[in-house]
This record gives structure tokens, sequence and C-alpha cells, in this order.
């Protein structure tokens, strides 16, 4: 007798455990579901094409020096100003947040080499977070990517 009761209270505990188990996982899940909710409605800001032309400015750091270019973009051309020298690259837009820049007059082989440019989010009017890299993977080397913020000036 006291064998059937010591089974019956050892399923009553189980049937409780998987229960509370059960219970456990619909709580998370729901939670989870809840956070997916929340977080996918948060879009970033991208209005690209209020940047397509204008004059803008950005900080870079060479080595270990932080410096500031100047750039002057329409449809069609990209003029940098940097430590006294001035660059022109044509601008092949891709979509309203993407474009290519090659350089036209490179005097290295590394400036033939053209860059892909990604608008990643706006603020407002007064500046953009952008991201940048080679157009063009080379064979055996990582595709590196840098960030950078450029401002409005006009």
């Amino acid at each position: 007798m006291s064998l059937k009761l010591n089974f019956r209270i050892y399923s009553d505990i189980v049937s409780q455990l998987i229960i509370f188990v059960q219970t456990l996982r619909m709580k998370n899940i729901f939670l989870l579901c809840l956070l997916l909710l929340l977080t996918s409605c948060f879009e970033v800001e991208r209005n690209c094409a209020d940047f397509k032309t204008g004059e803008f400015e950005f900080n870079y750091t060479i080595d270990g020096v932080k410096k500031t270019g100047r750039f002057v973009r329409t449809d069609t051309l990209n003029i940098d100003y940097y430590e006294g020298k001035i660059d022109s690259s044509s601008v092949r837009w891709i979509n309203d947040c993407e474009f290519i820049l090659k350089k036209l007059n490179p005097k290295t082989n590394s400036e033939r080499d053209a860059i892909h440019m990604k608008i990643l989010t706006t603020e407002g009017t007064s500046s953009y977070t952008f991201e940048y890299k080679l157009a063009a993977k080379k064979p055996n080397k990582p595709l590196r990517s840098e960030k950078g913020v450029a401002y409005r000036i006009n």
C-alpha cells in the first residue's frame, strides 16, 4: 500500500513539475515574442535623398592625428579637399542611399579601386552616418569596411 501511495505522490510531483516547466516555457516564449515585436518596430531615419548633393565635412584620423576633410558632391561628381589637396571622383548612384566613387585621375594602383559608399542613418538634414569599402573584393584579402559621419556645412 505504501508503494502505491509513494508512486501516486511521485506521479503528482512529476505532473506538477511538467506543468511548471510548460508554464515557464510559455512565459519565456511570450516574453521573447514581445521583445521581438517591440524591437522590430524601431526604424532608423534614412532620408538619403537629402544628402545626394551638398557641401560636407568629416573627421578622420591618420597616425593618431585627428584631421578634418571637406567635400562637395553633385549628382555625378565628388570633389574632396583635404591636407591642402583637391581630388575629384565620379559618382554613380546605385539607389538613394548607395553610390560608387571612382577617382577621375588616379595616381596609384590603389587609387584606381572604386569605393562603395552607403548612407546608414541620417540626422534631419544636418548629418549622416556612412560606411565605405572597396567596391570589388580583392582575392586573398579580407574586405574591410569603415564608418564615419559627414556634416552638412551649407
